[in-house]
Order: C-alpha cells, then structure tokens, then sequence
C-alpha cells in the first residue's frame, strides 16, 4: 500500500527576487512546497498569517526600516509554536546570537549549499534546531569566550548613541536626534568609548558593522 506524505509548506521572504526564486527552485527539487513569497517583512507577517505555513525563512536585511528580525517578533507573537529560520549573507556572531535567541530554528548563509537549506527546513519543521558546522563553531567560542559585541556590554541608551556615532553624526547632532543636551551626548560618547575600548571614529564604525548594527 503507498503512502503519501504531505510536503512541508514553506514561506520564503527576501528582497531579492533572484535569490528567492534560485532558492525556491531548490527547495521545490528537495520535495518541498513554497507556498508563498515574500518582498518585505510588512508582507511576510501578513502571507504568514494567510497562508500558515509549516516553515519560515526570512532574510534579515530588507534595505527597509523593518528588518526580518520585526517580522519574526511579530510572527512570533501571534503564533509562539512559529518555527523560523532566518537567511541571511552577514555572519556576525551577534546577529546569530540574536537569531537563536529569538526561538530560530536555524540560522543559514545565502552562501549555503541548498541541501543545507532543505535540511534546515525539515530539522525545523520536526521541532529540531539546525546549525551549521561553521555556524556552531561561532556559537560554541562565543560561549568559552564570552560575548564581547556592544549589545553585551552598552544599555539601551548607550547602544542608541554608539550607533549614531557609527553613522558619523557629531554629538550635537546626536543630542537633537534623541532630545538630550549636548553634554549628556558627550559624557555618554565618552562612556561608549571607555566600555568598549575603541576611540576613532573609524573603529567605532567598523565595531558596529562588525556586529550588525549599520549597514556597511
């Protein structure tokens, strides 16, 4: 007697169609069904909703103000059982701590073998995390090692400041972005730079890239 199984439904979510339709063509091949995609998370959250599929695969930079990171927390709200994978070509070590941290079920680079991504997807949609091999590395020396990204070590009112100071915004410009005075600005910057051992301008825009915080 044959058996038919259900092909797990997957909603694909990235801002670049060609990315997305090479991804759904392997998906498709490793037996799967993309049932909806995405170009923004304003769409994800709602194809989700309409379609509810078994697996989500969100990118994380969308070139917008929300991130696929938004679209996983309000995913996640409406449906805490949400199993999520997030797709994304940055690899630093904060984002994926983010990811994982937010209930991810795998975090995969575009770079990734597509066999890689269909087995994150079955790993998922069988209530598995998935890691890969050099994904795992990452996570495990940031446990020996301890976090040391500016999300570990700044508060929410530092981290704000840190990340206008990466874009390059003086501390007047700073103090009227986030309604402070100046000397606040400059007494905090100068805080920022203390905690986290960095003191040009430069360095302090290569940390926040490093870990995700502005775009490069």
């Amino acid at each position: 007697m044959t058996t038919f199984t259900t092909p797990i439904r997957v909603l694909l979510a990235d801002d670049h169609p060609i990315v997305m339709t090479g991804f759904a063509m392997s998906l498709a091949a490793e037996g799967l069904d993309v049932v909806g995609q995405a170009r923004t998370p304003a769409e994800a959250i709602a194809l989700y909703a309409e379609l509810q599929p078994d697996v989500a695969i969100l990118d994380i930079r969308f070139g917008t103000e929300l991130t696929g990171l938004d679209a996983a927390h309000t995913i996640l709200k409406a449906d805490p059982d949400a199993k999520l994978i997030f797709l994304s070509q940055f690899d630093q070590d904060s984002l994926i701590k983010e990811t994982y941290r937010l209930g991810a079920r795998a975090f995969v680079t575009k770079d990734c073998d597509p066999a890689d991504l269909a087995t994150a997807v079955r790993q998922a949609h069988a209530g598995k995390l998935y890691f890969l091999p050099q994904i795992a590395e990452r996570l495990a020396s940031m446990a020996v090692h301890g976090d040391v990204s500016p999300q570990s070590q700044l508060d929410e009112r530092d981290l704000a400041v840190f990340k206008l100071m990466a874009e390059g915004l003086t501390n007047a410009e700073i103090a009227d972005q986030l309604n402070l005075s100046t000397k606040t600005i400059s007494n905090i910057s100068q805080s920022v730079k203390e905690k986290l051992g960095v003191h040009r301008p430069a360095y302090i825009t290569k940390l926040a890239v490093k870990h995700g915080l502005i775009e490069p």
